[in-house]
């Protein structure tokens, strides 16, 4: 398995190559779409990208947690977290994929 990161510029440079914009509009595309998702998800909004998942914010209410090394008890303020849920089919892709190396 590759240890290869998917980045913004990845994103960019592929736009490029497949859409045919400029280097600059397709980075200035990528940016827009990846903020028009954070602020939906800010506002407590799904996220659903068709055939690939959904992403969602999630409440997470305040809790007592325990410090595994010293056992003392901790509170652990209410918080929000982003969840995601892969589509069936991409997890039918993933699998795949692993199936293939």
């Amino acid at each position: 398995m590759a240890n290869k990161t998917l980045t913004r510029m990845d994103l960019s440079e592929a736009v490029f190559r497949e859409v045919g914009l400029s280097r600059n509009e397709s980075s200035d595309l990528v940016e827009n779409v990846l903020d028009y998702m954070a602020d939906a998800l800010v506002r407590g909004e799904q996220v659903k990208i068709s055939s690939f998942g959904t992403f969602s914010v999630r409440d997470k209410a305040a809790r007592v947690g325990r410090n595994p090394k010293t056992g003392i008890e901790a509170a652990i303020p209410p918080r929000r977290v982003l969840t995601f849920r892969p589509s069936n089919l991409m997890k039918e892709r993933v699998a795949a994929g692993n199936k293939r190396s």
